[in-house]
């Protein structure tokens, strides 16, 4: 039989206040993988160095919160679930003070790399407090209130950075940060004081860290150098993908053999938590891609500010937000498969829709879009976290949540890098096509010189004129790019449809 409840679950104003207090934590972390997403171009510039290194605050904090993530089984385990979720939430505040007061690009990456580090237990831990105060009939609804908070905050981070940089300056997406730290650590003691776990003495594999450090290391230089060195026409990028690669097999042999391994290879034995977790990671990488993608195009190559490239992206919030208690109540009802199912249907729609965009496409329209978009939000992280925890003991969940937020994490610096580096490259296809095209078609040519005569004729010198035809075309080569990327995106999602149907979600917890 299951084993009882650890606690009781708390009912009332008491769960009420946890549920916040855990809420913030979450928000207050997965924002921060969103925040900077739109105040990376006055980052770099404030800091001199190029855009490209810009994104590098992306994939440091992505890829050192994901090292730490698998972590969580084992030092919940140590020193308690509650305790550690606490000195977690607080060490994080207190990294985003340091990253807002850096003057360097090398001091913002080092506390960046701090902050993800101390962040990985926090939403993992945040899923099991959330489990373990609710009845076990109403867990949907803790997931739900998770998933809210794991959905609105990356869509009210570039609102929230363009506002913040444009109003203020980029130091304040980290301070942000404190005012929400401190109120999740003082509701989270003060509700949940008495409710902490059981701990014991475990030997800590320290092979298995160092070679998880190594070859994830390895992995995040490798994406953060990858785009400016060419890839693997550097030497440099090899050497990094030969120690990523031997890292990672060496890792995998040493776990699968140690007694007490630092992750907890054993879940991959269980056909919902594979499964379920790749599904999840390649949806979440898929979506991630293009949320970091989105931003970058309009404020670079449409004209928008910051704030504005967050408010056209913030309406995926409103549904997602609505709906979201809603999915978590026909959680128990309704087969999990059938809600993703309708979730990659909708992420589909909306990345084929965006595939039509033109030039003058309007701002109404691209906020339409992720309007639709919060539909799929809502039905995403909810049912697939149901698949991946399904059947599973209550004192395996830590480690669970711990193992499958990594591999989201991974996948998400994974995207970050790869899918802005293909958008790049897209683009400059398209761009040659186009210059080829205006130059070798004769009526294309003479639409050109037309063109620059105009502009000569309203002031300007030959060279500006052309100079303002590249512009036009560089904005349409980048555009074409965006098109395939997304219609790429809804290709993806399509295809996983049919993988999520690969699982079998069980009742309760494994006997």
């Amino acid at each position: 039989m299951a084993p009882p409840p650890l606690h009781p679950p708390l009912s009332g104003l008491p769960l009420v206040l946890a549920t916040v207090g855990l809420s913030l934590a979450t928000f207050m972390n997965v924002l921060d993988t969103t925040i900077a997403n739109v105040s990376l171009t006055p980052i770099a510039g404030d800091l001199g160095v190029s855009p490209s290194q810009g994104t590098w605050v992306i994939t440091s904090f992505a890829v050192s919160n994901a090292v730490s993530v698998p972590l969580t089984g084992w030092l919940a385990q140590r020193l308690g679930a509650l305790r550690l979720f606490l000195v977690s939430t607080s060490l994080f505040t207190g990294a985003s003070i340091l990253c807002g007061l850096s003057s360097t690009l090398e001091a913002l990456l080092l506390f960046r790399v701090m902050q993800g580090l101390v962040s990985g237990p926090m939403i993992p831990l945040c899923q099991t407090l959330l489990l373990q105060a609710y009845p076990k009939e109403k867990s949907g609804m803790a997931l739900a209130f998770w998933a809210m908070t794991t959905t609105i905050a990356p869509v009210l981070g570039p609102i929230l950075g363009g506002w913040l940089t444009d109003n203020w300056s980029w130091p304040w997406i980290f301070y942000i940060n404190l005012p929400v730290g401190l109120a999740s650590v003082w509701l989270s003691a003060v509700v949940l004081r008495g409710r902490e776990t059981p701990t014991r003495r475990l030997s800590i594999d320290s092979v298995g860290l160092v070679l998880l450090i190594v070859w994830v290391g390895a992995t995040q230089i490798l994406l953060d150098r990858g785009k400016e060195l060419d890839w693997f026409n550097s030497q440099e990028i090899v050497v990094l993908g030969v120690i990523a690669a031997l890292g990672f097999v060496v890792f995998l042999i040493w776990e699968l053999t140690e007694t007490h391994p630092v992750v907890d290879l054993s879940l991959f034995l269980r056909r919902n938590f594979t499964l379920g977790s790749l599904v999840l990671s390649l949806g979440y990488g898929t979506f991630f891609g293009i949320l970091v993608l989105t931003p970058l195009w309009l404020q670079r190559f449409m004209g928008y500010t910051a704030t504005w490239a967050g408010l056209v992206t913030a309406p995926i919030g409103i549904l997602a937000l609505a709906l979201s208690p809603m999915v978590g109540r026909l959680l128990g009802k309704v087969d999990p498969r059938w809600l993703t199912t309708v979730s990659f249907a909708v992420f589909a729609l909306c990345m084929l829709w965006r595939s039509t965009f033109t030039p003058d496409v309007e701002a109404g329209t691209i906020a339409l879009s992720h309007l639709l978009q919060g539909v799929a939000m809502a039905t995403f992280f909810i049912p697939l976290t149901a698949i991946i925890l399904s059947g599973l003991e209550p004192a395996r969940i830590p480690a669970a949540s711990g193992l499958f937020n990594f591999l989201r994490l991974m996948a998400g610096a994974f995207a970050t890098s790869l899918w802005t580096t293909q958008w790049e490259n897209t683009a400059t296809r398209h761009h040659a096509a186009l210059v080829d095209l205006t130059a070798s078609v004769p009526g294309v040519a003479a639409a050109g010189e037309e063109a620059v005569a105009r502009l000569q004729d309203q002031g300007l010198s030959a060279i500006q004129a052309w100079s303002q035809i590249e512009q036009m075309i560089t904005a349409q080569a980048t555009l074409l790019s965006f098109l395939d990327m997304v219609r790429m995106a809804g290709v993806v999602f399509l295809g996983l449809i049919a993988l999520v149907w690969l699982t079998r979600p069980e009742q309760g917890p494994s006997r």
